[in-house]
């Protein structure tokens, strides 16, 4: 079975540190140059987010947090189900468990990425 997994952890440092650069001229001119590779992802960012969601709203986000808050509680509901009787697993309960599990993480990271597009200014929230 393969599995996919991911993670709200975002690396705040991950980019590529060159040695310090001692020439001021330079340092402003890389700043420049660095601005401008953070705008040009922002505007991308903000278009093709903007044209493929459209907008998000109090409705939108209300919709996401209760279809995780149902994930949640059908993969709770199913363990405990499954355990109510005696407390070893078959492979196929562990393998319900793992996909209700799956679908629970997974709306849970598509709130918290809308949330960070909200932020971040690449979704427009009415």
């Amino acid at each position: 079975m393969s599995m996919t997994r991911t993670s709200s952890f975002r690396r705040q440092n991950d980019h590529f540190e060159p040695e310090n650069i001692s020439d001021p001229h330079e340092q402003r001119r890389m700043r420049g140059l660095l601005e401008q590779i953070d705008y040009t992802a922002f505007a991308s960012n903000r278009e093709v987010i903007g044209h493929s969601v459209g907008h998000a709203d109090a409705e939108k986000f209300q919709h996401l947090a209760v279809a995780a808050a149902n994930a949640r509680a059908n993969w709770v509901s199913a363990a405990m189900n499954f355990t109510e009787g005696s407390s070893a697993l078959s492979a196929a309960q562990v393998n319900e468990l793992a996909q209700l599990r799956a679908a629970f993480e997974e709306l849970t990271e598509v709130y918290e990425a809308t949330r960070r597009m909200v932020e971040r200014g690449y979704l427009v929230y009415r």
